[in-house]
């Protein structure tokens, strides 16, 4: 997927003036390419549309003007973009209660080691989610509500995810939260529609 360039980038007075149509076709892109798993669990599965906007937004809050600050803004966001036979997601862990958000991150402590997030299409197929580091630390009993992850899927795997009718399912397998979603309607199409862009 082509990544975000400076010249993508619109200034803050021009930005203003494009904000809410902008805004608007966001949230109905995202409403597309969200999916829950489990009832704590939320993936938004992030494009070049997604990464754009929270390039912008950030650039809003902050009122960054320096084109040098706004590139570093740009390789940050950057990284959330797909390569090559990849998806690229924001797990977000939702807790509405402010005295439940302790003890349910505690109770989830484990959820970034490798296999416990993962993508299974077919009965052959499996994708773990590569959960970038950094946002868990087990044993100071620290784990972030946004975590950001990634499905390598390879040429093999992203051929029969696009091209079969396999069944998909997002999977969660931790000792205290097993969920299993399928990946259907307008979320598979942006995904193969993703896998089939990507650079």
């Amino acid at each position: 997927m082509k990544k975000i360039e400076l010249s993508d980038i619109k200034n803050i007075l021009e930005y203003e003036r494009q904000r809410e149509a902008f805004r608007d076709r966001i949230i109905q892109i995202k409403k597309d390419r969200r999916i829950a798993v489990g009832d704590l669990i939320t993936f938004v599965f992030e494009n070049r549309d997604t990464v754009l906007f929270q390039i912008q937004e950030m650039v809003r809050a902050e009122r960054i003007v320096d084109p040098a600050k706004v590139q570093d803004e740009i390789d940050v966001y950057n990284e959330l973009l797909p390569g090559e036979n990849e998806l690229s997601a924001t797990m977000f862990i939702e807790i509405n209660e402010a005295s439940e958000i302790k003890p349910t991150l505690k109770r989830l402590l484990g959820l970034t080691r490798p296999g416990t997030v993962h993508l299974d299409i077919g009965a052959t197929h499996r994708i773990d989610g590569q959960i970038e580091g950094g946002r868990e630390e087990e044993a100071a009993g620290r784990l972030s509500a946004v975590q950001y992850v990634k499905f390598d899927f390879g040429p093999e795997s992203s051929d029969s995810f696009c091209r079969t009718d396999d069944s998909a399912f997002i999977v969660i397998d931790h000792p205290n939260y097993k969920a299993r979603t399928p990946v259907s309607g307008n979320l598979l199409a942006a995904l193969r529609s993703d896998l089939e862009i990507a650079d």
